[in-house]
């Protein structure tokens, strides 16, 4: 089973993603109760993420990701969206920091995420 999320991106528009409940349901399950989400972009590569108010551990973390994937990193206490290479990456693949608990995933293009910049405001909502 999955849920839908809009991300709204201010100044870039919108999108939308699942969450996912197989891999890391209590991660999932946290996100969804904790909705709406919202901060204050941080840029790292080809990464966003922002402070949110959950401490959650690790659950099937894995530091090698997909682009489009949404994860919980916990030494940040984070969420993150993957769009391409991060400093830590070797080559084209997306690299968390350090282990993170995948959740979700952008339908559609994640690379418009791109234009965001530290700072930019970002929203997750139920659909």
């Amino acid at each position: 089973m999955s849920r839908k999320i809009r991300i709204v991106l201010r100044p870039i528009g919108e999108l939308q993603a699942e969450i996912f409940e197989e891999k890391n349901p209590r991660t999932a399950e946290a996100v969804w109760n904790s909705l709406p989400l919202e901060g204050k972009v941080n840029r790292w590569g080809d990464e966003i993420y922002f402070e949110i108010p959950l401490k959650l551990g690790r659950e099937n973390a894995q530091q090698i990701v997909e682009v489009g994937d949404i994860a919980y990193w916990p030494p940040g206490n984070a969420l993150c969206i993957f769009f391409g290479p991060t400093p830590s990456s070797k080559g084209d693949e997306p690299r968390a920091y350090s282990p993170v608990n995948v959740f979700g995933k952008i339908i559609g293009d994640p690379t418009v995420l791109k234009k965001l910049r530290t700072g930019d405001l970002i929203r997750i909502e139920r659909i």
